[in-house]
């Protein structure tokens, strides 16, 4: 089975022209059918800033009301995702900037906590996503660059998280591919010692995860990487990787296994 890589990049990538540019002249070297999922949450709460909107975080997920959605389309969909495209296209990397709601790729659900409200946020399955499109895209040679923008196919646009969004394109595509997940930001991985960058862990599995909750190693923004990685394990993706977006073709950073 051929070897689809998925590759998540924060907004402290996304957003930063002198980072940006390193690890997108990696991403295209990669061999086999690719695609790039983004966020662009430091961009999108620095308009907010400017705006004036309150931002909201519960255990590093974002709470969005009306307007941090409108920014959040804005930024994700609009700015950051054309940007990363422009940028590929100049590399001659023929790429394709979609939303959630392009091809009805990624139909959500806004999401219904018994206790919080996160407002305009989505929840997305792997069964949801259609990834006949998505096969086809790579079928062509072209590589899709996914914003954490989602719909519910009533008309309205959600925020979802970019890692979740990731790690379920991950599982979806797993019956056509070989999938590798790796979530890349500015780290070199999981760190024993978030202030010591030769100090990442090669390699996890879910009891070390538990054990380092327990002694508070893991920060609230690693949550949902580490959670959402391992469910992609447990639903058919072969590989899942934390890495620094400098590394993405070493073997600097953090293996997650079962």
């Amino acid at each position: 089975m051929e070897m689809l890589n998925i590759v998540k990049i924060g907004g402290s990538i996304a957003n930063n022209e002198q980072k940006l540019t390193p690890f997108l002249n990696e991403f295209v070297t990669l061999d086999h059918p690719k695609l790039l999922v983004h966020g662009g949450g430091s961009a999108a709460s620095k308009l907010c800033e400017n705006l004036d909107i309150p931002i909201r975080m519960v255990d590093g997920r974002r709470i969005t009301d009306e307007p941090a959605l409108d920014v959040a389309v804005m930024v994700y969909a609009g700015l950051i995702n054309k940007n990363i495209v422009a940028r590929l296209q100049g590399i001659d990397c023929n790429a394709i900037g979609l939303s959630g709601a392009d091809l009805n790729i990624i139909p959500a659900q806004k999401r219904n906590h018994p206790s919080i409200n996160y407002g305009f946020v989505g929840d997305i399955s792997a069964d949801s996503i259609d990834s006949y499109f998505i096969r086809r895209l790579l079928e062509e040679q072209a590589v899709p660059v996914f914003s954490a923008i989602t719909h519910d196919n009533n008309g309205q646009l959600l925020n979802t998280n970019a890692d979740t969004i990731a790690s379920v394109l991950a599982i979806a595509m797993s019956s056509s591919y070989s999938c590798k997940l790796t979530y890349c930001f500015e780290k070199n991985g999981v760190l024993e010692d978030r202030h010591d960058e030769k100090s990442w862990i090669p390699k996890i599995d879910r009891q070390d995860y538990a054990d380092l909750q327990k002694r508070k190693i893991i920060s609230e923004g690693m949550i949902p990487k580490l959670e959402t990685a391992f469910d992609a394990l447990q639903n058919g993706v072969k590989y899942a990787y934390i890495k620094h977006a400098d590394e993405l073709n070493s073997t600097i950073g953090t293996e997650l296994t079962l």
